[in-house]
C-alpha cells in the first residue's frame, strides 16, 4: 500500500494555511470594517453576519451531497476545492473593497457578497476536510493529515491575528479602507496559490464506495439520544461563544479604551503572544498536565484559568492597570492558553461520547456528531457575533473617520465595552462548568470501562 509522501502533507498543510487566513479575517475583522470604517450600524452587521452562519451551517449537508455525487478524472473533492476557491478569492476581495455607496446601497452590497462568501467557503472547505479517507486508506496517514491540518488551520488563523493591522496600515498608508482591499487581495492570491498546489499534488486514489453524507435531521436525532454528546456540544458552543465575542472586541478595546498612539503595535504584540501560548497550551501544557491529572480535572481546571483571566482583565480594565502590556499580556497568557487546552479537551470528550452512545443505543454515529459539532458551532458563531453587534450599538461606540484618527468615546461607551468583552463570556463559561461539573460522566475510568466493552462486544462479533 502506498505510503502518504512528506510532499503530500506539506501540500495539505499549506491548503490548511491558506483556507484559514480568509476565514479569520472574514471571521475577524467584517464588523470592524464595516461598522467601524465604512459606518454602517453594527446590529446590521451582527444581523447578517447571523443569518450568513446560520445558512452557511444548513447548507454543510447539502455540500456534502454535491460532493457525494460528483465523479470526474481528477475525482470528488479536488475540483470543489479549487473552484470554491478561485470564487471565494474574488468574493473576498470584493467584501473588503466595497464601492462608494449611499448607506442603503452599502447594506444591500454587505448582505449580498458576505452571503455569497459563506456560500464559496463551504465549497472548498467541506471538500477539503472530506478528502482525507480518499486520499490514503492507512490509518496513521489519516492521523498525520488531520493533526497536520489542524496545526497548519491554526497557523493561518494566527497570521491573520498577528499581522492584519500593521499590514493594514503599512498598504493603506494611513487609509484603513485602501489598507484592507490590498490586504484582502494578497490574501486571495495565497489562497490560491496555496490550493491549486494541494491540487495538483495530492492524487484522489480510486473509490467505488458512495460518500456518507449527513441530513441536519440524523444529526440532531443522534444528538438527541445521546446525552453526553449534547453535553459535549453545548460546551463547546459556550466555549466558542465567548472566543468569539472577545475575539470581535479586543480590536475595539485595543483602539478606542487603551487608545495610544501605539496601539496598532501593542494589539499586535497582544496576538501574537495570545496564539502563541494557545499552541503552548495544546502542544506543551496539556500534555505535562495530563501525566498527572485527569481530563475532567484539567478541563474545569481550564475553565477556571479562562474565568479568571476575564476577571482579571476586567479589574485590570477599572484600574489602570490594562495600559501596562506586561500585565495585559500574562492576562492573555492565562486565557489563551486555557482556550488551547479547552479546544483538544472537547475533542477528546466529543470522541468519548461517540463510545458512550455505541454502547447505549448500539449505534456508532462519529460522521453525525462530529457533523453536529461543526454545525452548531457555525450557527452559535453567528449569534454571539450578532450579540456583539447589539452591544456596540447599545454602547453608543461611535465609528472611525477615513483619516484613521480613532474617534473619542464617551465614558459610557468605554465601561460598557469592558463589561461587555468580559462579563458574557464569564457567564457563558461559568454555565458550561456548572453544566460539565453536574451531567458530564465520561472520566478517564468510565472511558476506559466503555473502551473495553465495546472491544469485547467487536472481538465477538468478529468471531461470529
Amino acid at each position: 500500500m502506498k505510503k502518504f509522501s512528506l510532499k503530500e502533507k506539506a501540500s495539505f498543510g499549506l491548503g490548511a494555511v491558506g483556507k484559514d487566513m480568509v476565514y479569520a479575517l472574514s471571521s475577524s475583522y467584517v464588523m470592524y470594517y464595516y461598522q467601524d470604517i465604512l459606518g454602517l450600524q453594527a446590529t446590521f452587521v451582527g444581523l447578517i453576519l447571523m443569518i450568513a452562519r446560520v445558512f452557511d451551517a444548513v447548507n454543510d449537508p447539502f455540500m456534502g451531497v454535491l460532493v457525494a455525487k460528483t465523479n470526474t478524472k481528477y475525482g470528488k473533492f479536488r475540483p470543489w476545492i479549487l473552484s470554491g476557491t478561485v470564487l471565494n478569492a474574488f468574493v473576498l476581495y470584493a467584501l473588503f473593497s466595497a464601492p462608494d455607496l449611499s448607506k442603503t446601497g452599502l447594506m444591500v452590497y454587505f448582505a449580498i457578497i458576505y452571503i455569497l462568501w459563506g456560500i464559496t467557503y463551504t465549497m472548498m472547505d467541506i471538500p477539503y476536510w472530506s478528502m482525507i479517507p480518499a486520499v490514503t486508506e492507512q490509518p496513521k496517514d489519516r492521523e498525520q493529515l488531520s493533526v497536520v491540518g489542524r496545526t497548519c488551520a491554526g497557523v493561518g488563523s494566527a497570521l491573520i491575528q498577528v499581522g492584519t493591522v500593521l499590514c493594514v496600515a503599512f498598504l493603506g498608508n494611513g487609509s484603513e479602507i485602501k489598507g484592507f482591499r490590498y490586504f484582502a487581495m494578497v490574501v486571495a492570491l495565497i489562497f490560491v496559490v496555496t490550493e491549486a498546489i494541494l491540487f495538483f499534488t495530492i492524487k484522489e486514489k480510486k473509490n467505488e464506495k458512495k460518500m456518507e453524507t449527513t441530513s441536519i435531521k440524523d444529526m440532531f436525532s443522534a444528538l438527541f439520544h445521546n446525552d453526553q454528546a449534547m453535553l459535549t456540544v453545548i460546551t463547546i458552543v459556550l466555549i466558542n461563544s465567548a472566543l468569539y465575542i472577545t475575539s470581535n472586541l479586543i480590536l475595539y478595546f485595543f483602539k478606542y479604551d487603551l487608545g495610544t498612539e501605539l496601539w496598532k503595535n501593542n494589539y499586535t504584540l497582544f496576538t501574537t503572544i495570545g496564539g502563541a501560548t494557545q499552541i503552548l497550551g495544546m502542544m506543551v501544557l496539556y500534555p505535562v498536565l495530563r501525566n498527572k491529572l485527569s481530563n475532567t480535572t484539567i478541563f474545569k481546571s481550564s475553565l477556571c484559568m479562562a474565568i479568571l483571566g476575564y476577571a482579571l482583565l476586567l479589574f485590570a480594565s477599572f484600574m489602570n492597570l490594562a495600559h501596562n502590556m506586561v500585565v495585559l499580556c500574562l492576562i492573555g497568557a492565562l486565557v489563551f492558553s486555557a482556550n488551547g487546552m479547552l479546544s483538544v479537551l472537547t475533542t477528546v470528550f466529543l470522541s468519548a461520547s461517540v463510545d458512550y452512545g455505541e454502547i447505549k443505543t448500539g449505534r456508532r454515529e462519529e460522521s453525525v456528531i462530529f457533523s453536529m459539532q461543526t454545525f452548531v458551532v457555525k450557527a452559535a458563531s453567528g449569534f454571539a457575533v450578532f450579540l456583539t453587534g447589539i452591544g456596540l450599538d447599545m454602547i453608543g461606540l461611535a465609528g472611525n473617520s477615513e483619516d484613521g484618527i480613532p474617534a473619542v468615546q464617551s465614558a459610557f461607551t468605554i465601561t460598557g465595552l469592558r463589561c461587555f468583552m468580559t462579563l458574557l463570556p464569564i457567564l457563558g463559561l461559568c454555565i458550561a462548568f456548572l453544566l460539565f461539573k453536574k451531567k458530564f460522566i465520561l472520566t478517564d475510568a468510565k472511558t476506559q470501562e466503555i473502551a473495553e466493552r465495546l472491544r469485547e462486544k467487536h472481538d465477538m462479533e468478529n468471531r461470529n
